[in-house]
């Protein structure tokens, strides 16, 4: 009997969380600490693996200039592709009008973390003050500009720092085994998650706003049909194997709506499809900051959900000011709590509409964080593929893997 695939699993354990959260709701939010367990599990690897791999990426690439010149080739790619999802989010929720015969009440306003989004406090947020308490608070864009700093240290000194490159390539080794080890709690970490959040908020969370719902879907989808795999023929990135590197990382993120639990299963998998670790180790996670398609996409389409809703028509003027101004805001945010509210209640109050409107939203956010978190991880999967093959790599796997079973 063929053994069941770690994507069977997690499916398998989805199924099950939605049956148990429907008919034994209060059994089903009891399991939540169980999700929680496995989630704090994933986020004690994040720190001491990226700080060895991308320590490590960079003193192997042996200069400086290069990882530089792989910082703007990738900036450069992920504002393109953010584009390609605002333009999406607008067609779709034009199209749709998810708002219409939605009223707005004077709901209670949530609270929401404060947070800085303009470009100065994002570059001032981006240096840490302590690297332990970056690594703490798994402070990624801060622990990239440390590694960063910290690579080129080890590149100038040469031979002095060998002893430094060699730890780091042994505990970026180590990590990747206790990933594995980790990995065997997935299933039962997604489907307790599933029948919390059944349990807590019942199975009509699922037909409550069908329609901005499936709005939503539809412009992902589109994002992932038509730029994405424009991005895929453009760069001749090789699908079949991409589609099976990024197969289990994709249903972790869609499954927990969390990127970072797939984050290091993600950097292993593009490691094995061929792209050089020194690009994973720093696209990867420069990504998490700057490259969060799914949820800008949501954040366009969400705000104009709620103009809609409110009886709010905006201009196509307003409209893609509304999208210059989600251009900025949504970059280097992704460590705030809940970060997509904090921007979507700025971008409400910029353009003077109500905020009540988030606590409409609040009720099925987990069923749109899922897909907008799925999507964000493999934008930023592609990512490190397009920037390889922008540096003329073929994407080969290494020798061990093409000999051996697929990843």
């Amino acid at each position: 009997m063929k053994r069941l695939s770690l994507t069977s699993w997690i499916f398998i354990a989805m199924f099950a969380g939605v049956a148990v959260g429907h008919y034994y709701p209060q059994f089903g939010q009891d399991t939540a600490f169980i999700g929680n367990i496995f989630l704090r599990l994933i986020k004690s690897i994040i720190a001491p693996l990226l700080f060895a791999t991308l320590v490590y990426g960079i003193a192997g690439s042996g200069s400086a200039k290069a990882m530089g010149r792989i910082g703007l080739k990738a900036l450069i790619y992920f504002n393109v592709t953010t584009l390609g999802a605002l333009a999406l989010a607008l067609l779709s929720v034009n199209f749709f009008r998810p708002g219409d015969g939605v009223s707005i009440g004077a709901a209670e306003r949530p609270e929401l973390p404060e947070t800085k989004s303009s470009l100065i406090a994002v570059m001032e947020n981006a240096v840490p003050t302590s690297i332990f308490d970056a690594m703490s608070r798994n402070e990624v864009l801060q622990l990239v500009v440390f590694c960063f700093l910290f690579g080129a240290a080890c590149i100038a000194l040469g031979e002095k720092a060998r002893p430094v490159v060699d730890f780091c390539r042994s505990l970026a080794d180590v990590m990747f085994q206790y990933t594995k080890y980790v990995m065997y709690l997935a299933p039962l970490g997604v489907g307790a998650a599933i029948a919390s959040v059944v349990g807590a908020k019942g199975i009509g969370v699922l037909i409550g706003l069908g329609k901005l719902i499936g709005a939503l879907y539809v412009a992902l989808f589109a994002y992932v049909l038509l730029v994405m795999g424009a991005v895929v023929l453009i760069f001749r990135v090789p699908l079949r194997r991409f589609l099976r590197a990024v197969k289990d990382p994709y249903v972790l993120a869609f499954s927990t709506a969390s990127s970072e639990a797939a984050f290091p299963m993600a950097m292993q998998n593009m490691e094995r499809f061929g792209v050089p670790r020194h690009i994973v180790s720093f696209v990867l996670p420069t990504g998490y900051s700057f490259n969060l398609d799914g949820s800008t996409l949501y954040l366009a389409l969400a705000s104009m959900f709620v103009a809609q809703a409110a009886g709010v028509e905006m201009t196509l003027t307003q409209q893609l000011t509304m999208v210059a101004t989600l251009m900025l805001t949504s970059k280097g945010v992704a460590a705030v709590p809940r970060a997509a509210l904090v921007i979507l209640a700025g971008t409400l109050t910029t353009f003077n509409l109500p905020l009540e409107g988030i606590a409409i939203l609040l009720g099925v956010d987990t069923l749109m964080d899922m897909g907008r978190t799925s999507v964000n991880l493999l934008g930023n999967c592609l990512a490190t593929a397009v920037v390889a093959r922008w540096e003329g790599h073929d994407l080969n796997p290494p020798a061990a893997e093409a000999a051996g079973a697929p990843s």
